[in-house]
């Protein structure tokens, strides 16, 4: 990786949402540095796909759900940093991996909400916590929620609640590190059509109908409806936007 160039580190950066993001900093003049849970060639096709833009780009396996393994993925990272760039910094933490969770309030399990609060919260917080000492000055930390931290349908009360403790995290973070020029920031998509929650609005007509019905702009969103905004405020020109909730959701529930 080039001196000269920004590096973004994004979570989850294999499928969906993530490859869009990592994709369009990549269109930005900026290397990525991916993780991907379990999908070694999917993570390797993304690195393709970036190294092809013209930027450099490399893939970890590493599971957010599991705090203990950060000392080591960061090890990992900022090693390779040091052997390319001659520095062990990055610029931008875009903590995006997750998964979904549909289940009724009723019937909502402890473990589930221990899977949930683990990968959404918990794995946010200590995988941010631990990378600051290799975030430069300046740098930028994005965080994903989702419109269902503003808005409430049945059955997402635990992964809704998770995302609307990380808005809260998020603020904080934008004001405990503006003194060294880290700002911090949340895009919450509205419902997009990936493969995320096993293609729950992607696949099924009657929930991709039902969204599209309560969009202003009458359509469910799309993956590149989302990466350009990461990486617009990765960009010199969204230096000034901190502590925001920004969401892109077509103008879903308004």
């Amino acid at each position: 990786m080039d001196t000269v160039n920004k590096i973004a580190l994004v979570t989850g950066g294999s499928r969906g949402l993530g490859r869009n993001m990592a994709v369009s900093l990549a269109k930005k003049g900026i290397d990525v540095i991916l993780t991907y849970h379990s999908n070694k060639q999917q993570a390797d096709e993304v690195v393709e796909e970036i190294k092809a833009i013209g930027q450099k780009a490399i893939a970890y396996q590493l599971n957010t759900a599991d705090t203990k393994s950060f000392d080591p993925f960061l090890k990992q990272v900022t090693e390779h940093l040091k052997e390319n760039t001659g520095s062990t910094n990055f610029d931008f933490l875009i903590n995006n991996a997750g998964t979904a969770l549909y289940s009724p309030f009723a019937e909502t399990t402890e473990e589930q909400v221990d899977d949930i609060f683990n990968i959404h919260y918990k794995g946010v917080f200590f995988l941010t916590q631990k990378s600051l000492p290799y975030l430069n000055n300046g740098g930028r930390i994005i965080n994903i929620s989702s419109g269902l931290a503003r808005f409430s349908f049945p059955g997402s009360s635990a992964y809704g609640s998770m995302k609307g403790a990380i808005e809260v995290l998020t603020r904080y973070l934008a004001k405990e590190l503006g003194p060294r020029g880290i700002a911090a920031n949340i895009v919450a998509p509205g419902a997009i059509e990936t493969d995320f929650g096993g293609g729950h609005v992607r696949d099924n007509k009657e929930v991709n109908d039902q969204v599209a019905s309560v969009t202003a702009l009458g359509r469910v969103g799309l993956p590149e409806d989302i990466g350009g905004v990461v990486a617009f405020l990765c960009s010199e020109e969204g230096r000034w936007i901190n502590g925001q909730r920004i969401e892109v959701s077509g103008g879903m529930m308004l």
